[in-house]
C-alpha cells in the first residue's frame, strides 16, 4: 500500500480507491486450496466512493507485491444509481482504481488518437520522454507482442525461459514475449526463431489478433468458416494472404478489428505503425466488452 501511495504523490496517477484484494477459494470437503489463476476472464466489481465523478476514473490496475502496476481490463459501470469499476481478470489480485489522463502530443490523426490516448491513459501503450507516441513509426514483432499482453492484462512472466533462441533473458521483452507464447497469443517461424526486431506485417498481427480472440472468447461468436471465404474474396488482393493467416485475417475482420485499405485491400504484407497496432487492440478490447 505505501508504494501505491508514494507512485500516487508523485504524481504517476491518482488514486480513486485504495488497493483492495480478490481471492478465491476451492473447498473440497475439509481441504481448501487457492485458485490462482483462470481459463477465462472473471469479474470482480469494486465500488466508486459516493460522489465520485466516475468519468474521472480511468482504469483498474493490478498491484505486483512489489509495488509495481500494471493495466488490467477496467469498464466503468452505474447499477442501481452506484458507480462501479467492473474489472476482468485472469488470476487472484489486489487491484486499485485509479485516474491516469494521458495525451500524446504528436498524435493528431483523429481516426488514431482516441485509441493511442486511451491506451495510454490505461498504462497500455507509452511515449518517450517528451511524450511523443511517434504514431507513424512501424511497429516491431516484440513492441506488438508486448502492448497485447499488457492491454489484455496479463503479467508479463519476466523469469519465464524463452522457447525462441533469440529472445535473449536481457531483452526488455524477455517477459512478454514469453507470456504472449504461453497464452497462445503468438508463435515463431519455421527455424525456431521469433525475429522481436522484425517489423510486424499486417497479416502477421491480424492472425495475432485473432489468437487473443480466442482468450476473450470473442471468437466463438463468428461466422462459419465458408462465410470466412467469401468474405475474404472481397478483397482484390486476397491471393496475396499467406495461407497460415486466411482463417485469423477472416476473424479480426468479421469482428470489426480490422478491415482493409480503401476499402478494397488487405496489404497483408505490408507493415503497421504504432497508431495502427494501438487501434487494433482497443477495438479487440471494446468488442470483447472488456473496456467501454
Amino acid at each position: 500500500m505505501r508504494l501505491v501511495e508514494n507512485a500516487a504523490a508523485r504524481g504517476e496517477f491518482t488514486l480513486i480507491v485504495p488497493p483492495v484484494n480478490f481471492t478465491v477459494r476451492g473447498i473440497y470437503g475439509t481441504t481448501e486450496k487457492e485458485v490462482t489463476k483462470f481459463d477465462n476472464y472473471v469479474e470482480r466489481m469494486i465500488a466508486l466512493p459516493d460522489g465520485t465523478d466516475s468519468s474521472q476514473a480511468t482504469t483498474a490496475v493490478v498491484i505486483e507485491p512489489d509495488g509495481t502496476v500494471r493495466h488490467v481490463p477496467t469498464r466503468i459501470v452505474t447499477l442501481h444509481g452506484k458507480a462501479y469499476a467492473k474489472v476482468f481478470s485472469l488470476s487472484n489480485s489486489t487491484y486499485a482504481v485509479i485516474r491516469h489522463p494521458i495525451t500524446f502530443n504528436d498524435v493528431i490523426a483523429q481516426w488514431a488518437k482516441d485509441a493511442v490516448d486511451d491506451l495510454g491513459s490505461r498504462m497500455v501503450v507509452s511515449g518517450d520522454v517528451n511524450s511523443l507516441f511517434h504514431p507513424d513509426h512501424d511497429i516491431t514483432r516484440a513492441e506488438f507482442a508486448a502492448i497485447l499482453v499488457q492491454g489484455l492484462g496479463l503479467k508479463a512472466d519476466n523469469a519465464a525461459e524463452s522457447l525462441f533462441p533469440d529472445v535473449k533473458p536481457d531483452a526488455w521483452y524477455s517477459g512478454a514475449v514469453p507470456t504472449a507464447h504461453t497464452y497462445h497469443l503468438i508463435n515463431g517461424f519455421g527455424d525456431g526463431t521469433f525475429r522481436p526486431a522484425d517489423n510486424i506485417t499486417r497479416e502477421q498481427a491480424m492472425a495475432i489478433i485473432a489468437n487473443a480472440m480466442n482468450l476473450t472468447g470473442l471468437k466463438d461468436q463468428l461466422l462459419s468458416s465458408q462465410a470466412e471465404d467469401e468474405l475474404l474474396k472481397s478483397f482484390v488482393d486476397e491471393n496475396n494472404i499467406s495461407v497460415w493467416a486466411r482463417d485469423g485475417i477472416a476473424a479480426a475482420i468479421q469482428a470489426g478489428i480490422v478491415s482493409g485499405r480503401g476499402g478494397k485491400e488487405l496489404a497483408p504484407k505490408a507493415f503497421i505503425t504504432r497508431a495502427e497496432a494501438a487501434v487494433m487492440v482497443q477495438k479487440l478490447l471494446r468488442e470483447s466488452q472488456l473496456i467501454e
